[in-house]
């Protein structure tokens, strides 16, 4: 179930494409065209604002909402016939645009509230095939994979700190899901004293050797400019982003690559490995402007284990460090 913050900067952006003055009416009585939100959604909305919580979050949503509907990018004023909320459903297959509502069938639009991830990935689809295809594809234990060295000798030692009776194998390669979740309740907290050095040394080696990986998938200029519009979530259709950031309310149109060939000139497009006590792969690309300018567009990549210390193979959390109104391509709603 999505969380109520969530709920909120989704829903709310949608309800006030509707029209209207009044966010409390219109929580009370939605309209019938708005599909996807359940009676229990409805009634937590209402309650929330009720109850005078999250007012930042119900005063921005229903502000970009009123925004879109009159926007020249967007509605133009016409009120919409059909929103749809995607609410937690999960896509069925490769999700090229990361879309939390559908109007009309046509405008999508992304709900981004005080959020700079892009992508949250396997490694080995971010890495090796450069998020190219690979829907539900088996994702390696990528740790295993690039340095299987430094993780057995990091699981030797923290095996060694735990109580024998859990039964935990001497390989992590054997790992198995009762096993994760026993050393994933165990390994809450700071590192054992004697295991930090071990885990920074082996994850600045993840990181070099991901990004080694990373370089050879994106050998000519035509790859790695795909790889900057995949990163970015640029892809066939057009989309907005609707949010706020710490500074300031995101209000965006998100170009399709054809948009893009036409405004804009990759310059270079660099990855590297950086030592900062976790996994951690920066990116940077530059970018030059049909006026001449040039613009940096950056972010990393979080290498890390999802839901605690060994208990999942890890997953690549792709950020953007650069603020969403400097990127190219993502253009101001007008």
């Amino acid at each position: 179930m999505p969380a109520e913050r969530t709920e909120i900067t989704e829903v709310v952006t949608g309800l006030a494409m509707f029209g209207g003055d009044d966010l409390a009416a219109a929580l009370a009585n939605p309209p019938e065209a708005f599909h996807g939100v359940t009676g229990e959604v409805w009634d937590r909305l209402v309650g929330l604002e009720r109850e005078g919580r999250y007012r930042p979050e119900f005063a921005a949503a229903w502000a970009n909402g009123r925004l879109f509907l009159q926007s020249a990018d967007g509605l133009r004023g016409r009120r919409p016939r059909l929103v749809e909320w995607k609410g937690g459903h999960r896509a069925p297959g490769e999700e090229v645009v990361p879309a939390d509502l559908r109007i009309d069938h046509v405008y999508l639009v992304s709900c981004k509230y005080l959020s700079k991830i892009l992508i949250n990935a396997s490694p080995a689809h971010l890495f090796d095939r450069a998020l190219r295809g690979g829907h539900g594809i088996q994702a390696p234990d990528w740790y295993l994979e690039v340095d299987p060295e430094g993780y057995q000798d990091l699981y030797d030692l923290v095996r060694r700190t735990l109580p024998a009776d859990l039964g935990l194998p001497p390989f992590a390669s054997d790992l198995t899901r009762e096993h994760r979740r026993m050393l994933r309740g165990h390994l809450r907290g700071p590192w054992p004293s004697e295991a930090h050095g071990v885990y920074r040394s082996f994850a600045a080696r993840v990181a070099q050797r991901s990004a080694e990986r990373w370089r050879r998938a994106l050998g000519t200029k035509r790859e790695r400019e795909a790889m900057l519009w995949r990163l970015l979530r640029i892809g066939p259709a057009p989309y907005f982003i609707l949010g706020a950031s710490q500074e300031r309310s995101l209000r965006l149109r998100i170009a399709t690559p054809w948009d893009w060939r036409q405004a804009f000139d990759l310059r270079s497009f660099d990855v590297w490995g950086d030592e900062a006590g976790q996994p951690l792969v920066r990116w940077r690309a530059v970018v030059r402007s049909d006026d001449g300018e040039d613009a940096e567009v950056a972010g990393h990549v979080e290498v890390r284990w999802s839901h605690g210390r060994f208990a999942q193979p890890p997953e690549a959390k792709v950020r953007l460090d650069t603020p969403h109104h400097r990127v190219p391509g993502y253009f101001p709603l007008v």
